[in-house]
């Protein structure tokens, strides 16, 4: 059987993984109900219904972790750290990397920049998502401008690299998939040039780790950041995984209870503490077992699924919508390396004519799919990409024209292993129909957003 053939027969046994909301329906402004099309997974996909499972069997157990002497909070506290070492399987970790359980994407990187050593340089390109470009307030950061190939981004890594102080720590912060276009990024040939330089690097896997297998070892990453949220488990759970050094070496991201080994009153009247030095040092306080057991689920279930499947069928949805996109002039599909670059499935776009918040009002009201419109907090990127002035002004998803007028924002349309074919289909059909028919209601701008005017259809 030929590679295609195998592919093709893949993706005909392949099915939707079942998620939460699947058969949630919503209203119209037209009339009648529909089934509601979640494709925005790109922000918060649907947790999976295996980890809403899972999740409920364990809840009449749940107990404090760590210090309980009774059967429940032993209970979970192997559930807890049992679920640290789900999520080193998942990543294909190293012996001696740590698993540090966070609130999210940003708040893993934020740690990761409360614990890099004194001097140290950054560098980001200027593409990252703001939880990347953001965190690292007290280091000496140099922006990468947007590359046009993956390897220009090689190139353009290894030229900064080679200018720093080769004595001094240094760490790159680099995604694995972009937010905005869904490009994946050549990760391994970035590891390469930041090692080959004295230089760390940290992936930002919040956008790759729901698509594909993320593996530390296969691409030679010395951490890794993503977020439940976008791997099919429920809000405010996060992971930081890879090198102990840093994390031992520095003071605890949060000081407290959970943190510290000893604490004992100096003769002096102050108060010696000794920290931990495994991912306690950076979990003080009661952490969120249901998080991190609802993330391990996740990791398995994706596992069990086998990413192979899981990718081929996303390759079929998003050659569905690009080929859909393609087919209307109007639109101009966002992107960095070209239509032929490997991808996941976040598409975004924009629409001649129309408002970006305008028409994903109308994709929500008229159709009842959700997407998102803006600049997806990765304002440099969707500017440079826009071909807009980087001084100009344009909020996340809080554009300030009104709909028909120009916005500096685009749309976006993601989605993964919880979508069905027909929402992608009625998605590529709603496009069509709103740029060659118009919008079949009014809209207005109200406290920045586009909503349907409540006075009716035109």
């Amino acid at each position: 059987m030929s590679a295609h053939a195998h592919a093709a027969a893949v993706i005909d046994t392949a099915a939707p993984l079942p998620v939460l909301g699947r058969d949630v329906t919503v209203p119209l402004v037209t009339g009648g109900e529909v089934t509601y099309a979640a494709l925005d997974y790109a922000a918060s996909a649907p947790a999976l219904q295996r980890v809403w499972d899972d999740v409920a069997a364990y809840a009449p157990y749940y107990g404090s972790v760590h210090r309980g002497a009774g059967y429940l909070s032993q209970l979970s506290t192997d559930l807890f750290e049992n679920s640290r070492a789900t999520v080193a399987e998942f990543l294909d970790c190293r012996d001696g990397d740590q698993i540090v359980f966070t609130r999210s994407t940003t708040d893993s990187l934020n740690l990761l920049a409360a614990v890099i050593p004194a001097g140290c340089e950054v560098f980001v390109f200027e593409t990252e998502h703001h939880a990347s470009l953001l965190p690292w307030r007290d280091a000496r950061v140099t922006y990468l401008n947007a590359p046009r190939t993956p390897q220009e981004a090689v190139t353009t890594l290894e030229r900064a690299l080679a200018d720093r102080d080769p004595y001094g720590p240094a760490l790159v912060c680099v995604t694995g998939a972009s937010n905005v276009t869904g490009e994946l990024w050549p990760v391994r040939e970035l590891a390469a040039a930041a090692h080959a330089h004295g230089a760390r690097i940290v992936l930002d896997a919040a956008q790759l780790a729901p698509h594909h297998p993320v593996s530390v070892q296969e691409l030679d990453v010395d951490w890794v950041a993503f977020s439940g949220h976008k791997l099919y488990a429920p809000f405010g759970a996060g992971v930081l995984a890879g090198r102990a050094d840093w994390l031992q070496e520095a003071e605890p991201y949060l000081a407290g209870g959970g943190a510290s080994r000893t604490v004992a009153r100096r003769a002096d009247g102050g108060v010696a503490v000794e920290w931990h030095t495994t991912a306690a040092r950076h979990e003080a306080g009661s952490p969120n077992v249901i998080g991190a057991y609802s993330i391990a689920s996740a990791c398995k279930a994706l596992t069990e699924a086998g990413f192979e499947g899981l990718v081929a069928r996303e390759r079929e949805l998003i050659a569905t919508v690009r080929e859909g996109l393609a087919a209307v002039p109007e639109v101009r599909i966002l992107s960095l390396f070209g239509d032929d670059a490997p991808r996941v499935g976040v598409i975004s776009f924009v629409v001649e004519g129309w408002n970006s918040s305008h028409f994903a009002a109308a994709l929500s009201a008229e159709y009842g799919i959700g997407v998102r419109d803006g600049l997806f907090c990765a304002h440099p990127l969707v500017r440079t990409l826009l071909g807009s002035d980087a001084e100009q002004p344009g909020e996340c998803g809080a554009p300030e024209a009104a709909p028909g007028e120009r916005s500096l924002n685009a749309i976006r349309v993601s989605f993964g292993a919880g979508t069905p074919d027909e929402h992608v289909e009625r998605f590529v059909r709603a496009v069509r129909e709103l740029v060659t028919e118009g919008a079949r209601w009014n809209y207005r701008t109200e406290d920045g957003r586009c909503v349907p005017d409540p006075t009716g259809s035109f």
